[in-house]
């Protein structure tokens, strides 16, 4: 019976879930028992024979979920069902040695960070094939004026490009924040029952070494019995602050494909159903999914800060959470990124609507422009302001042009000549170093991103 959607295929891709499957989390399991066995023969801690039987065995592809599940019925412990499935295909003269010096949370932990970094191998590259998308976005409309809006209101012009800019940088910023994290998230922990090592003794933090090294993840430097739950909070921190760039660009083309805006739509494919009632309703369905999802992926910060605070030197306070956070974070970035690269590669902008917006306010959008020229003629600012302001208001009551208005206007017109008037209602005129600050971040993102796209 499948219960939650990542079961039932409706989010995720097959990569990213498999990481997360129950025989690959075996699979992790067996390849770390394997790599400590060879360390420690490597360094004459157990026999080489048996560290090759066991190593050997690990990688087999023997041990089954259903097995490990038969044997977890009897004990009550997912990673003793292990070892002891592991201990039924070894040599009698390698059982000893098998998950020497070792605790469960060895086992949990370091293949947690194999998961992770795996998870992090699929996420990288699409997050530098959207930061590359919205780059060239912004680069093909860096000369199309478009309004700018704060507070939901028109602002001022700005270059529709910025707008893909912005969002481009900041993805290029998360492989930064990416990068960054690894050395603290990808942790190889291999130091016992309470991280003392005390089993392998002087030679634990060597064996531990030689672990992370064949496991391509970074040596615990101290630890209690677990890694300390504050590398998994900024792991789950920083996907749900992908996610929260992907929400924004939602959101943004959510309001965008507004009837009364339409400056872009998503893409609609032949035989999509906008609403079951509806027909010609052409909803932007998969920027709400992005901005529904991100809303639970925000949910698993909580749940990971939560966990820091374990008793002494660890309880079990943390660990069937994780089982859930660890997985679906990291499934549901995955679904955002996917959604968010289709309806970029594919969105449709209304350069005619834009212009349109433009004119909205009949001029009013200008306003800015128009202070600029009377400061610059030497008119005190404020005097400027109010001056714009009342003429503003009387054109929007009488439903008339900004233009006209400023022209027939004597306080204006007295410094202001009709063709520096018509050169301000210019839009062109005015995207100021748009174009430059768009070519900064194309070669930014290009620079950044090429070795993950």
């Amino acid at each position: 019976m499948t219960i939650l959607p990542i079961d039932a295929g409706r989010y995720g891709t097959d990569a990213m879930k498999e990481i997360f499957d129950d025989q690959k989390k075996i699979s992790y399991q067996l390849e770390i028992e394997g790599a400590v066995a060879q360390a420690q023969s490597e360094i004459r801690m157990i026999p080489k024979s048996a560290a090759q039987n066991i190593a050997q065995m690990a990688r087999s592809g023997k041990i089954t979920v259903k097995r490990v599940k038969q044997l977890e019925a009897k004990s009550d412990h997912d990673t003793a069902a292990l070892v002891e499935a592991l201990s039924e295909i070894c040599k009698s003269s390698a059982r000893p040695w098998i998950h020497y010096g070792l605790t469960s949370n060895d086992l949990v932990d370091t293949s947690n960070s194999l998961q992770i970094r795996d998870a992090i191998s699929i996420i990288e590259p699409k997050i530098a094939k959207l930061a590359i998308i919205l780059a060239e976005l912004a680069v093909k409309y860096k000369d199309t004026p478009a309004v700018g809006r704060t507070h939901g209101q028109h602002a001022s012009i700005i270059s529709f490009g910025l707008k893909f800019a912005n969002s481009s940088l900041e993805m290029a910023k998360h492989i930064e924040r990416i990068e960054e994290v690894k050395k603290r998230i990808l942790i190889c922990k291999t130091l016992g029952v309470v991280g003392t090592g005390s089993l392998m003794g002087a030679k634990a933090l060597e064996v531990q070494k030689r672990v992370a090294k064949k496991l391509a993840l970074f040596p615990a430097d101290v630890t209690t019995q677990v890694v300390p739950r504050e590398r998994y909070a900024e792991f789950i921190f920083s996907i749900a602050l992908i996610g929260a760039t992907l929400e924004k660009l939602a959101v943004e083309i959510r309001n965008l494909q507004r009837t009364e805006i339409g400056e872009v739509a998503e893409p609609f494919k032949k035989g999509q159903m906008g609403s079951s009632a509806v027909p010609v309703k052409r909803n932007p369905v998969k920027s709400e999914r992005v901005t529904s999802l991100s809303k639970l992926l925000r949910s698993q910060i909580s749940v990971a800060f939560e966990n820091i605070p374990l008793w002494h030197e660890r309880d079990l306070s943390n660990s069937a959470n994780e089982r859930f956070i660890l997985p679906t974070g990291s499934i549901l970035i995955d679904e955002m990124l996917e959604a968010m690269t289709i309806i970029l590669r594919r969105l449709y902008v209304n350069e005619e609507q834009i212009r349109n917006n433009l004119e909205f306010t009949k001029g009013q959008i200008f306003s800015e422009f128009v202070l600029e020229a009377l400061i610059k003629k030497g008119v005190p600012r404020f005097e400027a302001y109010r001056d714009i302001q009342r003429v503003a208001f009387a054109a929007s009551e009488n439903r008339i042009d900004f233009k006209d208005a400023v022209k027939n206007d004597s306080a204006i017109s007295l410094h202001l000549t009709e063709e520096e008037i018509d050169r301000i209602f210019v839009p062109e005129n005015h995207l100021g170093a748009s174009g430059q600050i768009i070519r900064n971040v194309y070669n930014l993102v290009k620079k950044s991103c090429f070795k993950f796209s």
